[in-house]
């Protein structure tokens, strides 16, 4: 014979399952919080161009680190010339980074094909630098899975940057 369940049962056990469930959302928050709290932080030895540069890893060795979600016009490419507001991007990341300490936070993927360390990037002060170039409309979003923990927040900055027109979503483009 089946057993029928009272309305105080189905409501204790919609309330467990909906327990679970905040525990389990709980948890995944937890987690990216957790990322931030793994932040590396180095001085930056040279900026390379808009989107990469240097840190100094101790014992006289650098590496090189590309910022994850961005991408800024050329300026340092072989047999290709300078971008429209890649010299902009470039200087305004040296502005942002040169004599600062970058502190790194990876995602899943660690090092990209040409051996570079991919990563999200803060100053002390908390600045997302990666967002920083989008809101200034000095790079575009460029999402490579499965590096994409800021996806949303990266293109909600390109959004607005191309709504007020700045840099690259400018109505007079530079040449």
């Amino acid at each position: 014979m089946k057993k029928r369940h009272s309305r105080r049962e189905k409501g204790a056990a919609l309330a467990a399952a909906l327990a679970a469930l905040a525990l389990t959302l709980s948890a995944c928050a937890s987690a990216k919080e957790d990322a931030v709290a793994e932040r590396a932080c180095y001085p930056v030895s040279r900026v390379v161009d808009g989107d990469t540069f240097r840190i100094d890893v101790g014992g006289g060795r650098d590496d090189i680190v590309r910022m994850i979600g961005v991408d800024t016009p050329e300026t340092v490419k072989p047999n290709a010339p300078v971008e429209s507001y890649g010299q902009e991007a470039s200087e305004f990341t040296k502005r942002l980074l040169t004599g600062k300490t970058a502190c790194i936070e990876r995602d899943v993927g660690e090092r990209d094909r040409f051996d570079r360390l991919l990563a999200y990037v803060y100053l002390e002060d908390g600045t997302f630098v990666n967002e920083k170039l989008l809101e200034e409309g000095l790079a575009t979003v460029l999402t490579i899975p499965p590096n994409t923990r800021y996806e949303g927040e990266l293109a909600a900055a390109e959004r607005e940057a191309r709504k007020a027109g700045r840099g690259l979503w400018a109505e007079e483009p530079r040449r």
